[in-house]
């Protein structure tokens, strides 16, 4: 079981990184927030695995609850306008930093926030992105149409394209 949990690893870090640093805005704390979420999930992971939870959804979903936590605490962010196509080369630059899609998206709260990057970034459904937060569809519709709202605002004519 240790062996399925090692290969779970190796094959969903790229993904859980760039998703964690979406989620932050930092590389360094998308690193950070990864390794702590990924030490629970290794303790629990012989349990999700008899209980027949998707390992996937649950990282996803306790990395956006770790954030949101730890955002409560801190009320601190700053969102990176590029995100690496694998775990490498987060020592870039981030070029898009004025971006005005950037500095929006910076602004949402960090539920809505995970909303949009798990819906437009990952390209999940409102089914999944409901299982991977741990909240109803509906919700998961009423912070979409949030932010898709504050983002059009914030936007103006650029959120209509």
């Amino acid at each position: 079981m240790d062996e399925d949990f090692s290969e779970f690893v190796r094959m969903s870090l790229p993904a859980l990184l760039r998703y964690g640093h979406a989620l932050t805005g930092n590389p360094h704390d998308a690193a950070d927030l990864v390794q702590s979420v990924l030490e629970k999930v290794g303790t629990r992971w012989r349990s999700l695995l008899r209980q027949e939870i998707n390992p996937q959804a649950y990282v996803r979903r306790a990395m956006a609850n770790t954030h949101v936590s730890f955002w409560r605490r801190v009320r601190k962010e700053s969102l990176v306008a590029d995100l690496p196509e694998d775990g490498q080369g987060y020592e870039q630059a981030d070029r898009l930093e004025n971006e005005p899609l950037w500095q929006a998206l910076r602004e949402l709260p960090p539920r809505q926030r995970a909303v949009i990057v798990l819906r437009y970034y990952d390209g999940l459904t409102e089914a999944e992105i409901a299982e991977s937060l741990g909240i109803s569809k509906g919700t998961v519709k009423s912070q979409s149409s949030k932010a898709m709202t504050a983002l059009r605002s914030k936007l103006g004519d650029l959120g209509e394209d």
